[in-house]
This record gives structure tokens, C-alpha cells and sequence, in this order.
């Protein structure tokens, strides 16, 4: 199975392409799209192409996405949301099952908490995959995504659960469970 990681942002957006074989993780690719100074439109359309032309050429089985998560500045929020519309247009066209992950259960599948740094994520990424230097902060996370994605499909009793905790209710009832066991 093919997992494509995407970490979507208006000036950067990392994308990471992951294989699993039997319980093996393989980075197949990945990278940034640095979208430069144009209009909001040029940076959208640039992102839309980048990834359709990846996902044509690579042909992931699936796709994970982070969610947006709440910012202090709503129009960082905005941005973010706009790309990840696009993000997911590209996917869409293209066939694609989106699965879509908060940014503390993606850290939490990768690194072990849900608080971790851009940092800790790296190096995680880079130990997971195997690969001899950590990748970009963009392509990290995007490749956090995909790994997130790997896990949760892979263990689905782990995959329930990263999901509830991700929300208050899921929180108050993942610490009940770990009191009552």
C-alpha cells in the first residue's frame, strides 16, 4: 500500500509518498512545494499542479491530510484552509480516499505524544523511515502523516483510539479507561 502524506501551507506544503510492506515503511518520495511570492491564486494552482502531476506519476493508494488546526490568527487559518481545499481537490480528481488527521494525533502516532516539536517529529520520521538524514520540516510532517495514516490503518483498535483522544470527550474517556484498568 501506497500512503500520501500531505501537510498542507499557502508558501509551503510538504508531501511525502510511503510504501508498506508486510509491517515495513519505505519512503518512496517526498519534498516541498515552495510556492514563491505570486498571488494567492498562482501559490493555489501551483499546489494543485505539483501534486496532481505527483500523485499521476507515483499512484498512491491513498491519501492523509492534516487538519487545520486552531490558529491565533484567523486569517494563518484561512490560508491554511484554502490550501488544503486545494490539496484535497487535487486528490479527489484523481480517485483518491482522503483520510484527514489533527496535528496532536499525528504527533501522537509518530513521536508518542501530542505535544511534540517540529524537531522531535523530524527525527522520529527519519528513524521510522530509516533514512540517513532527517528530512525538511515540511516533509516531515507530511510524512508524519502518512505514518499516522500507515498506523492507524494497520492497528485499527490503535487507530480508535488515537481518534477519540484527539477530542475532549475522547480524552475524559481514554484517562477513565486507563483509571478503570
Amino acid at each position: 500500500m501506497r500512503i500520501l502524506g500531505i501537510d498542507p501551507g499557502s508558501r509551503a506544503t510538504g508531501y511525502g509518498v510511503i510504501c508498506i510492506e508486510r509491517s515495513r515503511l519505505d519512503r518512496l518520495a517526498g519534498g516541498v512545494i515552495r510556492c514563491g511570492a505570486g498571488t494567492l491564486a498562482e501559490r493555489l494552482a501551483q499546489i494543485d499542479l505539483v501534486l496532481s502531476e505527483m500523485i499521476a506519476e507515483i499512484r498512491p493508494d491513498v491519501a492523509a491530510l492534516e487538519t487545520v488546526f486552531t490558529a491565533r490568527n484567523p486569517r494563518a487559518a484561512l490560508l491554511l484552509g484554502q490550501a488544503r481545499g486545494v490539496a484535497l481537490a487535487a486528490c479527489g480528481r484523481s480517485g483518491l480516499d482522503t483520510a484527514e488527521y489533527a496535528p496532536a494525533q499525528v504527533k501522537l502516532a509518530v513521536v508518542g505524544h501530542g505535544r511534540a516539536d517540529k524537531p522531535q517529529v523530524q527525527r522520529m520520521v527519519q528513524r521510522l523511515l530509516r533514512l540517513a538524514a532527517p528530512p525538511s520540516r515540511d516533509e516531515a510532517d507530511a510524512l508524519a502523516v502518512a505514518i499516522c495514516h500507515a498506523h492507524t490503518r494497520t492497528f485499527p483498535r490503535a487507530g480508535r483510539a488515537l481518534r477519540t483522544a484527539a477530542t475532549p470527550a475522547g480524552q475524559e474517556r481514554a484517562e477513565s479507561a486507563r483509571v478503570s484498568r
